[in-house]
């Protein structure tokens, strides 16, 4: 079968009801389009060989979306690579994208990779450690991976870029467009400097919830460490973690995680979500996960990039907190 076209692969990365092997099942049964909005629930859980729950599925509403998404890409010249052309570590999570489609230099991501999170109400220390460690990381070759939002994501991205290196943004939306949007002009110079946006989204797609917390799952996988700059109770970049160490990965933590200030912004969340924990708002796992946690359990705290590199020559257990990997970990609680 000749490779499917770009409507076809639009059409299938939408139906997410379907694990990325499911789909590789379907594009062998159906080879276009057209094939694809006639088919019924019953004929995908034929092909799929497991009963599939879709409600609401609407063959011909996933092509007229995948339509739209066609015309964004050849209007703006998005690429897309598939799931067997992945960079090697993204490869072996266990829910892999189908396709990822970006904007700029895919190979950015093909190189040393580490990924550097953390909230988006930072304090002085954590904004200076989240840009000297972005650029230091570029500066030494590595491409730093982020997600673009305000916080510890944007001031890593800023300083790789300002140390002139590679940097790369997971979306969680569409590559067409930029989350939030006052960080355009970011975009812009993480192109310039040979970086790249990237999405599993196809380009049209807009921002949901649910798609910010699997975008935590690329940002994971695409890093054998991922770096948590500052991170109260609740935040987004706990969920990386968890994801990194579901997948065998380093976790870290920066020393501004434990500042004073660090400290006192964690008690105020803390409050806040107690009282939604309480009225059956979040569960009790988003609480009681806090960076103390994952120290407690091995994960290691680094002061710069300098002593990150020293953390990789170490022997593990040299320092307070072993080797960041849980062999054991669970994969996050996501909602």
């Amino acid at each position: 079968m000749s490779a499917p076209d770009i409507l076809l692969l639009c059409a299938v990365s939408q139906m997410y009801f379907l694990t990325t092997n499911e789909k590789k099942l379907l594009l062998e049964n159906i080879d276009t389009a057209d094939r694809l909005a006639l088919l019924s629930v019953e004929d995908i859980s034929f092909i799929i060989h497991r009963r599939c729950r879709a409600a609401g599925w609407n063959g011909s509403e996933i092509v007229r979306q995948a339509e739209k998404s066609a015309g964004i890409i050849r209007r703006l010249g998005i690429s897309y690579v598939l799931h067997e052309d992945l960079p090697e570590l993204l490869k072996e999570i266990p829910d892999v994208p189908f396709m990822l489609f970006y904007r700029g230099r895919f190979d950015a991501l093909r190189a040393e990779c580490i990924s550097v999170v953390g909230t988006r109400r930072l304090t002085p220390d954590g904004r200076a450690g989240a840009y000297a460690f972005g650029f230091d990381a570029a500066k030494a070759g590595m491409t730093v991976v982020s997600g673009l939002a305000f916080g510890a994501d944007e001031r890593a991205h800023e300083g790789a870029v300002a140390a002139g290196g590679c940097t790369a943004a997971v979306l969680p939306c569409g590559a067409d467009t930029v989350i939030p949007s006052a960080h355009v002009s970011l975009a812009v110079r993480i192109l310039e400097c040979g970086g790249c946006l990237v999405s599993e989204y196809a380009p049209g797609i807009p921002a949901e919830k649910w798609r910010f917390v699997q975008r935590n799952r690329i940002v994971a996988g695409l890093s054998q460490s991922v770096v948590v700059i500052q991170a109260p109770p609740g935040s987004g970049a706990l969920l990386t973690a968890d994801f990194a160490l579901g997948y065998g990965r380093d976790v870290l933590f920066h020393k501004a995680a434990f500042c004073e200030q660090a400290a006192a912004v964690a008690a105020r969340e803390r409050n806040k979500l107690s009282l939604r924990v309480a009225h059956g708002e979040k569960k009790r796992y988003k609480l009681e996960n806090i960076p103390e946690k994952y120290i407690s359990e091995g994960a290691p705290v680094i002061q710069d990039f300098a002593d990150y590199k020293r953390w990789l020559s170490e022997i593990p257990g040299s320092r307070s907190g072993c080797a960041g990997r849980r062999s054991d970990a669970l994969q996050p609680e996501l909602f």
